[in-house]
């Protein structure tokens, strides 16, 4: 047979890549401490740091417009409209600047999980890796499609509308119009050139945002995929062991070596709690804002601006519902630890072995969680307090509104 057709183990580096290389076009390299090129890994640092201050520029521009817009009542409406893109700008600036703080936390996490990662095919096999895998290129896929299609979108939409209007329908002027509302100290429109320059700086200005809004989720979603397989392995092999009450010692030490391996698990899951707690209580609370600003537009403009927030709000009701999903999944997985070991046959084995369960199962009956300050735990019940949040909101917007 030959060797090209014979299967390779997957590396954790293959699990990684998208975060990796989308993180790289804004010049982000999670792995630069490994690169032996200084040269490259100060050039994207300064392209990086470039980008952003660029970028928190736009959004300053976007906060003034926000402001001027509400001192009239005749223009609050364009405030709405506003709104939601300067919180998707916020939690992106602050997602960033969380990966920036927790840099030595986030190098020594990725590190252990490749190190625990299994290397040939037989591990990966009993771990279940490819069902793991699979789901997580599945949804890896979808939101970073939408994550994508919304700053396109916003972006490209007025150029592409002013093109066909100007060469394909016989308008005289090319409407040089803007996908955001941002305040310039100059102005922007005047000349074809500075035009086209503002504009191609706003897009890699949304880029850059949608890149590092994306970026963080990916990374929680491969880190927690991992742990959900590791959390799974840990429970097929409780549950799996035989508990031969003649081969005590044997049973001791199979035990030892699971609530060592329960309790890394258990380490790294705290590692991700404290990169991620409060960049995610920023994202719901924003989220929550964003979904209510978002529904407004859509109730209340015309078919084409409702065709680009519908994306924007299919985008967000996703994100959200992702972080949810899979810190659900994160729970349900270390609990079914405790339930597995409690499986076993373990009234056969030593008063020694079942004293050591028991303070396993007391363990994991406090599951692994990511703890928001102020929120509940992440989980599905979560993202029914953010969609109603944000019903609330958009209740209230609209009394307001409509009564003033």
């Amino acid at each position: 047979m030959s060797s090209s057709l014979v299967e390779s183990p997957r590396t954790f580096g293959d699990m990684m890549r998208m975060p990796v290389r989308f993180y790289k076009t804004i010049g982000e390299d999670i792995y630069a401490h490994r690169s032996t090129n200084e040269l490259t890994s100060l050039l994207l640092k300064i392209y990086l740091y470039a980008g952003f201050i660029n970028f928190n520029l736009l959004v300053c521009g976007e906060l003034v417009f926000f402001y001027k817009s509400i001192q009239d009542f005749e223009t609050v409406r364009l405030a709405i409209a506003v709104a939601p893109c300067i919180g998707f700008s916020l939690v992106a600036d602050f997602k960033q600047l969380t990966m920036v703080v927790y840099k030595k936390t986030l190098i020594q996490l990725l590190d252990e999980l490749e190190e625990m990662h299994p290397k040939t095919l037989l591990a990966q096999k009993a771990y279940k890796m490819a069902d793991f895998e699979r789901t997580m290129k599945r949804v890896i896929s979808i939101f970073t499609f939408l994550c994508l299609a919304y700053t396109t979108t916003f972006t490209l939409y007025p150029a592409v509308k002013a093109t066909v209007k100007y060469n394909f329908l016989g308008y005289e002027t090319f409407d040089r119009n803007f996908g955001f509302l941002i305040w310039f100290p100059y102005d922007a429109t005047s000349r074809n050139w500075v035009y086209w320059i503002t504009y191609w700086d706003i897009a890699h200005g949304a880029y850059l945002a949608g890149i590092a809004f994306l970026c963080a989720d990916l990374l929680l979603v491969v880190v927690i995929t991992q742990l959900c397989m590791h959390f799974s392995y840990i429970s097929g092999r409780l549950e799996a062991h035989p508990c031969d009450p003649d081969q005590d010692k044997e049973n001791l030490s199979f035990l030892c070596s699971m609530i060592k391996y329960h309790d890394k698990c258990l380490t790294l899951c705290e590692h991700v709690n404290n990169m991620y707690s409060f960049s995610l209580l920023l994202n719901f609370l924003m989220a929550s804002m964003q979904i209510c600003f978002i529904a407004f537009q859509v109730t209340e403009s015309t078919i084409e601006v409702i065709l680009i927030y519908c994306i924007f709000l299919m985008t967000s009701m996703v994100q959200v519902f992702l972080v949810c999903y899979y810190g659900d999944a994160l729970i349900a997985a270390s609990e079914r630890v405790g339930d597995a070991a409690y499986n076993q046959n373990w009234f056969q084995c030593s008063k020694r072995y079942c004293i050591m369960l028991k303070l396993m199962i007391m363990r994991s009956q406090k599951p692994a969680m990511i703890r928001p300050p102020t929120f509940p735990p992440i989980s599905l019940v979560t993202y029914m307090k953010v969609i109603s949040m944000s019903y609330q909101f958009f209740a209230l917007l609209k009394t307001t509104y409509y009564r003033d």
